[in-house]
C-alpha cells in the first residue's frame, strides 16, 4: 500500500492539512472554534468506523450524516465561509504581483501610508481631551458593507477633520470612521459587536465593536476611550490596550 504513495498524494495531504489549519485560524477567535473541533473529531470517527473497521450498521448511519453534512455546514458556518472567501480574495494577498509593475517600491509604500501621521496626531489630541473615537482602517478586505451603515463621503485625511467628526456635539461622533485608500470613506458607521467573554469588563462598547470588526475582517481599528482618554487598537481578533502614540504609529505602519 505504501509503495503506491506518490508525490501527488503527498501534495493532496499537504493541501488538506493547510485547509484545516487555515480554517481553524479563522475560527479560533470566534465562538465556532469548539464546534469546528467537534466536526473534525466526527470525521475522524467516521473514517475509523466506516472505512477502517468497516462496521456496516454504524458505518451506514454515519454515512447518512456525512451525505447531508455539507449543506448543514454551509448553514452553520455561513458567516465564517463568507469571511474565508473574502480573505481568500483579499487584494492584499495578491499585492505581491503588483511589485512586478512598480520599480520604486519604497515610494509606493510611503504613498500608501501617508495617512498615518494625521491619524496619529488626531488620536494624540483626542486622547488628551478625552474625546471618544472609533477609527477603522481598511487593509486587504473591503469595508464597503460597513460604510453603508453610516454617512458616506470622500475626504482628505486631516487631523482637524477627524477631531471635528468625533467632537461631542457632532452628529457622527457616536459611530465609527472608516479610512481606505488614503481617504475618509464614511463616518457614523455601525460595527459588529464581539460576543467574546474574554474581553476585560472595564472595556466598553467601542472596544467590543472594534474587536468584532477585527474578528470579521483584517482591519485595524483604533479606539479612544472617552472615560480614560487611553488609546487602544484591535487587530486580528486581539485588543492592545493603553498604547503610546509611538506604538500606535508603529502598528499602523506595519503590514
Amino acid at each position: 500500500m505504501w509503495l503506491s504513495f506518490s508525490f501527488k498524494d503527498f501534495v493532496d495531504i499537504l493541501l488538506v492539512a493547510l485547509f484545516i489549519y487555515y480554517t481553524y485560524y479563522i475560527l479560533r477567535n470566534s465562538g465556532s472554534k469548539a464546534l469546528f473541533l467537534g466536526i473534525i473529531f466526527f470525521i475522524i470517527l467516521w473514517i475509523f468506523i466506516s472505512q477502517m473497521l468497516q462496521m456496516r450498521v454504524m458505518g451506514a448511519i454515519l454515512d447518512k450524516f456525512i451525505n447531508v453534512g455539507f449543506f448543514v455546514l454551509v448553514i452553520i458556518f455561513q458567516d465564517e465561509i463568507r469571511k474565508f472567501l473574502a480573505t481568500l480574495g483579499s487584494t492584499k494577498k495578491w499585492r505581491i504581483f503588483n511589485h512586478f509593475f512598480y520599480r520604486d517600491r519604497r515610494v509606493k509604500k510611503q504613498e500608501e501610508r501617508k495617512w498615518v501621521a494625521p491619524v496619529v496626531l488626531a488620536c494624540m489630541n483626542m486622547s488628551r481631551k478625552k474625546t471618544g473615537a472609533l477609527i477603522a482602517i481598511q487593509q486587504g478586505m473591503d469595508l464597503t458593507p460597513y460604510e453603508h451603515t453610516g454617512e458616506r463621503f470622500r475626504s482628505e485625511i486631516t487631523a482637524r477633520l477627524i477631531e471635528n467628526i468625533f467632537f461631542k456635539n457632532s452628529p457622527l461622533h457616536d459611530g465609527a470612521m472608516i479610512i481606505a485608500d488614503n481617504e475618509i470613506k464614511a463616518a457614523g458607521c455601525i460595527l459588529p459587536v464581539s460576543s467574546t467573554t474574554d474581553l476585560n469588563k472595564d472595556l466598553g462598547l467601542r472596544h467590543r465593536a472594534a474587536l468584532g470588526l477585527s474578528q470579521e475582517t483584517d482591519a485595524k481599528v483604533i479606539i479612544i476611550s472617552e472615560e480614560r482618554g487611553k488609546i487602544s487598537i484591535a487587530f486580528r481578533g486581539e485588543v492592545k490596550v493603553d498604547i503610546s502614540s509611538e506604538e500606535l504609529q508603529e502598528l499602523l505602519m506595519s503590514d
